[in-house]
């Protein structure tokens, strides 16, 4: 039985180009052509859209983006293996699907795409929080893309919206709500998946803000690696390396505070104040 698409189902793909899941590569491939569709309607508006996909592995969530109406998907892939199957699909969307062969820790986006794209993807567990990191501090900002729409493991989509006095807000939470505006839309079960990671996944949409809080990102990442760093310290204690008490008297925070208590903007007044 064929697909809703009319491309072959994605076990038969894994069969018939003999793809099992690397371990090495942090696949776990996403089967369920439902919840591939229901991911991509996350990322909506579609309709003529750039889309950057990384991982696709068996393309399942690149042939929801393309029946969705993507205008093109541009899909980074490290395995040669998944490239038959990705180039199948291409076949059947012809000018729609761009296969890009190599590495998304060494690819610049925004170097792939004439105008502004957004980025889908079922991002492998053992780069995501890196790649969302790279895209979220970049030099220029805003940035050329508009909307993320990524699945993560839970414990870092949780990690990615927290805010203050929150257990998993630390160096991620403060960056993300620095420069974006992120939230968690849904959890994914872990059978979904082939094969199944030990843990629960969630898709999370993260958004650039316009004008983020004034500050230079190098003083950010010094002083929220600094605090974070001991967080279970005073400030005065962990915000040693960085001035101290003297940076935090400047910004009038009580050096007996610890960092997760610490609000974006303070984070920001800190960073502000160790740049000058």
């Amino acid at each position: 039985m064929n697909a809703f698409d009319g491309l072959p189902p994605l076990r038969q793909v894994l069969e018939a180009h003999g793809l099992d899941p690397r371990k090495a590569l942090g696949q776990n491939f996403l089967l369920d052509l439902n919840l591939t569709g229901r991911i991509a309607r996350q990322a909506m508006p579609l309709e003529g859209a750039t889309v950057v996909e990384v991982g696709p592995g068996p393309g399942g969530l690149t042939r929801a983006l393309l029946a969705h109406g993507a205008g093109k998907v541009v899909a980074i892939e490290k395995d040669p293996r998944c490239l038959p199957a990705l180039e199948q699909i291409a076949h059947h969307y012809p000018g729609r699907l761009e296969v890009v062969e190599g590495d998304a820790l060494a690819v610049d986006p925004s170097t792939l795409c004439e105008g502004p794209f957004k980025i889908v993807a079922n991002l492998p567990y053992n780069v995501g929080t890196q790649l969302l990191l790279d895209w979220i501090t970049g030099p220029s900002w805003p940035p050329r893309w508009t909307d993320l729409t990524l699945m993560f493991q839970k414990e870092v989509a949780e990690r990615i919206v927290a805010g203050p006095d929150d257990d998993h807000y630390g160096r991620l939470g403060v960056l993300c709500g620095w420069r974006t505006e992120a939230e968690i839309l849904f959890d994914v079960s872990r059978e979904a998946f082939t094969p199944p990671p030990k843990v629960t996944s969630a898709i999370v949409r993260i958004v650039p803000r316009a004008e983020p809080l004034p500050a230079r990102l190098p003083d950010v990442e010094r002083v929220t690696a600094a605090a974070f760093g001991q967080r279970r310290k005073m400030l005065r204690q962990s915000l040693k390396p960085v001035g101290g008490e003297t940076l935090l008297g400047r910004v009038r925070i009580d050096p007996t505070r610890r960092a997760e208590t610490l609000s974006v903007a303070e984070f920001v007044a800190l960073a502000n104040a160790l740049g000058a």
